[in-house]
């Protein structure tokens, strides 16, 4: 028996909340925290248990994602401020609804210098800040200076467009403002402002040269800047939570808004880029008493995440892989790797093997973008001089260990086979490294070493820009695949495989989320789903790529194949977004043009091309041949994809306006605001009883949504299991069906196939004896059941007992169930 409070003198400890599913929202100064509580009533409708909000704190001004957080104490008040917080939460409890938060700890937002009063402090003070601690710097490597990567050039021309504020103590370089150092003017008058004056840019240099940082050209950050970043980024700048204070008074508001039950749990941006993830797990959980806590981490294969580690699970892309594969046909692998290859014979050689691009592009980034990480990973090992190894020998040895780490990070001593598998893989691709590999990897093993923490630190920085922002924009055999936290060398899971995963995620994670769209993803989950369907469509998809190239040849077959899939996969789209995504996806690639580096010429036959889709009747109707094609069984992937996702083991994440079909491409386009009031006005239609057909509308998909989230809110004890449940007959290969312990779902994959096939013919599925409703379609079920009968509405169908019926609103009329 527990002793009562009163006896004990001890507040027992409550149990707590834990979601059946989310429901993000991307709070912007466009969609404000009061506009999302205008919201919360469609959402609970819709059938989410919790809101999931993007991050919330003080960013600069004008962004929409709030990832570049510029001030910890504060609510955003371009997104609504502190009251709008609680009024939203309000609505939320209102609603019943459960609240989740993003937060950003890696780092901070600098672009505008005085918007973050501790990067203004340590730009004034420098080393002698009280902030400078906060900052994960590298002082020696800048002379005593922090190193501000802003100018067009280093000519004396720059410096020609500054002025100094003498009365604010202030330096203006267009639009940037940066503090001067106290005493750093005194040779001034007053009132000199350094305008007009024959000897300004000389001066200004003079009183540049008293800062506690120097301003160079932006290309030499590279390999130049002495401060950690968000990945290239050099307007985020990485903060040091693993120091307790800093810890303390970033996260003093995130600590207020769970103990004030404004939030029942958070999820966490991008833990691999802190120096202990797991101690900083721990701080958190003190921090908060425990609330759940989802982290945004990359699981490369079957990787998993330190057992001890304070969380819940993954935001769920590991998931998102899993179920797109699902519906990708194996046979169609050879012929889309030669699609494009075809098209140039004896110029374009077949895509390159997956390791071999991935460990090109990885070199790449360790030798370009982040050579400044590397050479200050380098720095950490003076101790190698003794053992021959010069600064250069030791950058190589870093940067071929980093291009052949096979996972984001390690978490020393947790991991320490990836270190030693990419040390094995570096002495077969440079064995004349191999001295050196092993001499740098010997360090590196040591988890106490400043370079083995700042190592883990890096690899995930580099296989994010490596993979994820260059080779997935290369490598477009079947773009669907290529996705965050996929691995595209993997090209099909069959359900066997898929039962397998599922239930060891049952077993593993029963509480990560699952998702299938998020503010990240390369391409909206059915865009990928249409794309998928080029696995089945291989001459087709053959054909249509080879007769655009016929009239509008780039250069570029690989880019080529990539916004081609794209063009069709997202149409119809505005031509606006698709110019937008192709230049882009060129750029990331950097086959061709570069942000750096603009080729004007590829670009603007790139454009063309875009345009002709619009423009041209020819290339209008190629496209639309081909979008017509696949866009029926794409419509079965998504709804097939959605109900699985949702239905599968794990938390099911929706992104917002993803109950429609979701057209996006990857961000900004997937940030677009979204139309609540046509999703209300289908969603009452639907719960009045209308059956929608599976058409360009997505009425099909808001069905299959809700349908799905009520029941897993208002009946958690169907879903407490994972068993895979088989179909008998030829074409049992084409279902995908599972029992979560009382809720079976049953769902069509390779449609194109099946219908090449004839069809279902006498395939069956065997149920349960006891009646069972679809609470899709509203029909009912039992025993041996034809499964062209039980999908014949839709191609989805998720069965409970009759008593979950009446969680789903009103229902259609029902036919009489074909049962046998």
């Amino acid at each position: 028996m527990h002793e009562s409070d009163s006896t004990s003198g001890e507040r027992m400890p409550q149990p707590r909340r834990l979601p059946r599913s989310t429901y993000r929202l991307q709070i912007t100064p466009g969609f404000t925290l009061d506009d999302a509580a205008s919201v919360v009533d469609y959402v609970r409708a819709l059938g989410a248990d919790w809101i999931y909000l993007s991050p919330l704190l003080a960013a600069e001004d004008g962004s929409d994602h709030g990832y570049d957080v510029t001030d910890h104490a504060l609510v955003d008040p371009a997104r609504g401020g502190g009251a709008a917080l609680d009024r939203l939460v309000a609505a939320a409890r209102e609603q019943g609804l459960g609240v989740l938060i993003d937060i950003v700890p890696n780092h901070v937002g600098v672009a505008t210098p005085s918007a973050n009063a501790w990067w203004w402090d340590v730009l004034t003070h420098g080393r002698e800040s009280r902030y400078a601690e906060a900052f994960d710097v590298d002082w020696d490597a800048g002379d005593g200076k922090l190193v501000l990567p802003v100018l067009g050039s280093d000519d004396d021309a720059e410096f020609a467009a500054m002025t100094i504020d003498t009365d604010a103590a202030e330096l203006a370089y267009y639009d940037h403002r940066f503090p001067l150092a106290p005493g750093s003017l005194d040779e001034l008058s007053g009132d000199d402002d350094l305008q007009g004056e024959a000897d300004a840019t000389g001066r200004i240099r003079s009183v540049l040269e008293r800062q506690h940082y120097t301003l160079v050209d932006w290309r030499r950050a590279d390999a130049e800047l002495n401060y950690r970043r968000f990945f290239a980024v050099n307007t985020l700048a990485g903060i040091r939570v693993e120091v307790p204070w800093v810890f303390e008074q970033s996260h003093e508001e995130i600590g207020r808004w769970v103990r004030d039950g404004l939030a029942d749990g958070l999820r966490v941006d991008h833990p691999d880029g802190l120096a202990d993830p797991g101690r900083y797990l721990a701080d958190l959980a003190r921090l908060t008493d425990g609330a759940p806590v989802w982290i945004e981490k990359i699981l490369e294969g079957d990787e998993a995440m330190p057992p001890e580690w304070a969380t819940v699970g993954t935001t769920g892309y590991d998931a998102l892989a899993e179920v797109d594969r699902l519906f990708v046909d194996p046979n169609g692998r050879e012929a889309l790797e030669q699609a494009a290859a075809a098209l140039e014979p004896g110029s374009a050689p077949a895509e390159p093997a997956w390791l071999d691009l991935i460990h090109g592009t990885k070199r790449g980034i360790a030798d370009g973008i982040l050579h400044a990480e590397v050479l200050r990973l380098a720095r950490l090992l003076p101790e190698l001089e003794n053992a021959g190894l010069d600064l250069d020998a030791r950058t190589d040895a870093l940067g071929e260990l980093l291009a052949c780490f096979p996972v984001y990070r390690s978490y020393l001593p947790f991991g320490a086979e990836h270190l030693e598998e990419s040390r094995a893989e570096a002495h077969r691709r440079r064995p004349d490294l191999a001295a050196a590999v092993d001499a740098v990897a010997g360090v590196l093993a040591d988890p106490r070493h400043p370079a083995a923490l700042r190592f883990q630190q890096t690899s995930g920085m580099v296989m994010a820009k490596g993979v994820e922002d260059t080779a997935f924009y290369r490598y477009t055999r079947l773009t669907s695949l290529t996705e965050v936290g996929a691995d595209p060398s993997e090209f099909a899971v069959d359900p066997v495989d898929f039962h397998d995963r599922q239930a060891a995620r049952q077993a593993g994670y029963p509480l990560s989320l699952t998702t299938l769209s998020t503010h990240d993803t390369k391409r909206g989950e059915d865009v990928r789903a249409r794309i998928s369907v080029l696995s089945e469509w291989t001459d087709g998809w053959t054909t249509t790529l080879a007769a655009l190239h016929e009239k509008l040849p780039l250069g570029d077959v690989a880019l080529e194949n990539l916004i081609w899939q794209a063009v069709v996969g997202a149409w119809p789209a505005s031509r606006e977004r698709l110019q937008a995504y192709a230049e882009k996806a060129a750029r990331e690639a950097g086959t061709s043009t570069t942000w750096t580096d603009p080729d004007a010429a590829f670009e603007a036959r790139m454009h063309d091309a875009v345009d002709a889709v619009f423009d041209d009747s020819e290339i209008a109707a190629i496209v639309q041949r081909a979008v017509d094609a696949v866009t029926g069984a794409g419509f079965t992937n998504g709804l097939a994809a959605k109900l699985v996702q949702l239905t599968a083991p794990g938390v099911p994440d929706v992104y917002q306006g993803s109950e429609l079909w979701e057209l996006s491409l990857v961000d900004p386009d997937n940030r677009r605001p979204v139309d609540v009031g046509v999703r209300r006005e289908l969603l009452g239609r639907l719960d009045d009883g209308w059956q929608p057909a599976v058409d360009e509308s997505g009425a099909a998909k808001l069905l299959v949504t809700s349908r799905a989230l009520r029941l897993r809110r208002d009946h958690p004890e169907l879903f407490t299991r994972y068993l895979g449940v088989p179909a008998y007959g030829p074409a049992a290969s084409h279902v995908v069906a599972f029992d979560r312990g009382g809720a079976i779902t049953v769902a069509t994959r390779l449609s194109l196939g099946l219908e090449a096939a004839g069809g279902w013919s006498d395939t069956v599925i065997r149920l349960p004896d006891a009646a069972l409703v679809d609470v899709i379609s509203g029909r009912e079920w039992s025993g041996e059941v034809f499964v062209a009968e039980l999908l014949a509405d839709h191609p989805v169908a998720l069965l409970a007992p009759l008593s979950a019926q009446s969680s789903q609103g009103a229902q259609p009329s029902r036919a009489d169930g074909h049962a046998r």
